[in-house]
């Protein structure tokens, strides 16, 4: 068993999520790491964020309906107005006693002012 985390965002998805093949759309999962990666981006320049990349996306396995997925998020690297955040999404499934990677990738935020402009992030 691995060792308990506390996931940014935890859900289950919809039957209406599935692509043609039957595997929860790419997109939604796209979307959600999105969603959990801004909070934490957020959260770290205390203030509004607008994501500006993404890099080193990996679809490692399927997401299927039924599995409960989490999102872990970590800042990998600040920099003047711009912050990476890593992104591991993890599917817990019926019949296994282990979370499975399905996918992660690396997002770029920038964090703003109230004028929308880039702002500085201040340095751990």
């Amino acid at each position: 068993m691995a060792p308990l985390r506390d996931p940014v965002i935890r859900m289950s998805p919809k039957p209406s999520d599935i692509n043609i093949r039957g595997h929860i759309f790419g997109g939604w999962v796209l979307s959600q790491m999105d969603v959990a990666g801004g909070i934490t981006a957020a959260r770290h320049s205390n203030g509004l964020v607008a994501t500006v990349a993404i890099e080193a996306m990996q679809f490692h396995k399927p997401v299927l309906v039924g599995d409960i997925v989490s999102i872990y998020t970590k800042i990998a690297k600040v920099g003047q107005t711009s912050m990476h955040v890593h992104i591991e999404v993890t599917s817990d499934r019926p019949g296994l006693s282990d979370e499975i990677k399905v996918t992660e990738g690396t997002f770029i935020f920038v964090a703003l002012d109230e004028n929308g402009r880039p702002r500085p992030v201040l340095q751990d």
